[in-house]
């Protein structure tokens, strides 16, 4: 019996609640359903909306719960959790104290995962770190499965991982929430304001990352940012030992940047890469390789990690090079869903350039970026929900001059890149970033990046 059919044996004469039928928690039904578990599905789309995948479930056998009211008048054994839902919404409270048992397609996954973990969270860069660390360790030989919050759910594959596989999980504040595993080697990039339209508050966004680390063992390790002040204060409640990169100092044990060169710093000094030699345009990626270093360890050889660097061309929808048309250069930045985000998009260039921005208002403060756009912009481009907010805080920013930068607005979203497209001359560089989600628009940051891309393809 493999830890998965132990996990869902148990299951069985359970009545089990999925809330939320998107990408992660479908491979999830497929198993309920496999080991004839009674399940149901609550989902807030309406039927006439449902796409295909979720109707062949209701044909397999799984129920369907969907609508406005579709966490009304629930009662179940154990519930499934989406990832978007916060544990705190009253119905998830009334389920929890009718006795039902809360929690998710990744805490199912860490419980019957044979293969070491190695997850990553962060405000920014976890996506790009999560697969640094994956093609690392790929060169070096080791077989690698990547997933989580990256966009692909491992729980359905459990059985195919062995002992020896190593396993490279992106985790969001929302899957982390009350979260009561941690992983052998915890990453955790940077933390700054970031989705307060679904956190009370900071403290809440803070203390659901915390759990990545909270639950290690002293043999596990945990990987900090030294130069941003709230990861660095999780130093002292650390279980495991702490290993920190920094660009700004030098840790006693850890992965520094000296003089343009990243140097490990354990029992003796190791220079680890040239800076040069990183294919990803942008400060921030130095810092997601350092990280990338301390997570992979002495598992990878320094010559493995600079043939990496010297080829990884970076993640789709992070400073993606889209096409160069008349001497423009089009970059695709949708990830940059935070104004830290396209802050760190902003110094990945060394001219001035062509900004498209705003997007959906998740709360968070945009004053940091004003001054920013100011000095890295000179035409700006305002699209969607928070273009006033963005506006205000470049008006209000103390190095402003009037007319520089340049300020546009185009409420249309395909007009706004034809906009950039016809102030643009050759020379110039235009990047969607946008320091906001997209669900003002679009369905997320992928499907706008690969709109942004299929108008920039058809100019």
């Amino acid at each position: 019996m493999t830890r998965l059919d132990d996990y869902f044996s148990k299951l069985k004469n359970k009545r089990v609640l999925v809330l939320g039928v998107g990408v992660s928690n479908r491979p999830l039904v497929r198993l309920l359903l496999r080991y004839g578990i009674d399940v149901t599905c609550c989902d807030k789309t309406p039927r006439e909306k449902l796409d295909a995948e979720v109707l062949r479930l209701e044909a397999d056998g799984a129920k369907l719960h969907l609508g406005e009211g579709y966490l009304d008048g629930l009662s179940g054994d154990v519930v499934f959790r989406t990832p978007g839902l916060h544990p705190d919404t009253p119905q998830i409270k009334a389920l929890r104290e009718a006795g039902a048992v809360i929690t998710s397609e990744m805490e199912a996954f860490f419980t019957v995962c044979p293969a070491q973990i190695i997850a990553v969270t962060g405000s920014d860069g976890k996506t790009t770190t999560s697969t640094l660390i994956s093609e690392l360790l790929k060169k070096q030989g080791f077989r690698v499965w990547l997933g989580g919050n990256i966009g692909t759910p491992l729980l359905d594959k459990a059985d195919e991982m062995e002992p020896t596989d190593l396993v490279v999980l992106e985790l969001s504040s929302f899957q982390l929430m009350y979260f009561p595993y941690s992983p052998h080697t915890a990453v955790i990039t940077n933390l700054s304001p970031n989705h307060l339209d679904i956190h009370k508050d900071m403290e809440e966004y803070v203390a659901a990352k915390e759990n990545l680390y909270l639950h290690q063992k002293a043999d596990d390790v945990l990987i900090l940012n030294r130069d941003n002040e709230v990861t660095h204060s999780f130093v002292p409640k650390a279980r495991g030992r702490v290993l920190e990169f920094s660009r700004l100092t030098e840790p006693e044990r850890g992965v520094f940047l000296r003089d343009g060169v990243i140097w490990r710093k354990g029992e003796t000094l190791e220079k680890v890469l040239d800076q040069s030699d990183i294919l990803l345009p942008g400060i921030h990626n130095v810092e997601n390789y350092m990280a990338a270093i301390l997570a992979v360890g002495d598992r990878v050889c320094t010559e493995n990690i600079q043939a990496v660097a010297r080829s990884f061309g970076g993640v789709e929808h992070r400073i993606e090079l889209v096409r160069e048309k008349d001497g423009v250069r089009y970059y695709n930045d949708s990830i940059a869903s935070s104004p830290t985000r396209t802050i760190a998009g902003l110094r990945s260039f060394t001219q001035k350039l062509i900004l498209i921005a705003g997007g959906y208002d998740k709360h968070v403060p945009f004053e940091p970026l004003g001054p920013e756009i100011v000095d890295h912009v000179k035409t700006l481009i305002l699209t969607g929900a928070t273009a006033p907010k963005i506006e205000a805080a470049v008006l209000a920013a103390p190095n402003y001059a009037p007319g520089s930068p340049e300020i546009l607005h185009e409420e249309d979203f395909y007009e706004a890149v034809r906009l950039a497209s016809r102030v643009a001359k050759p020379g110039d560089v235009v990047i969607l970033s946008p320091a906001g989600p997209a669900f003002d628009k679009f369905k997320n940051f992928a499907v706008r990046g690969k709109e942004f891309k299929k108008t920039v393809m058809s100019l």
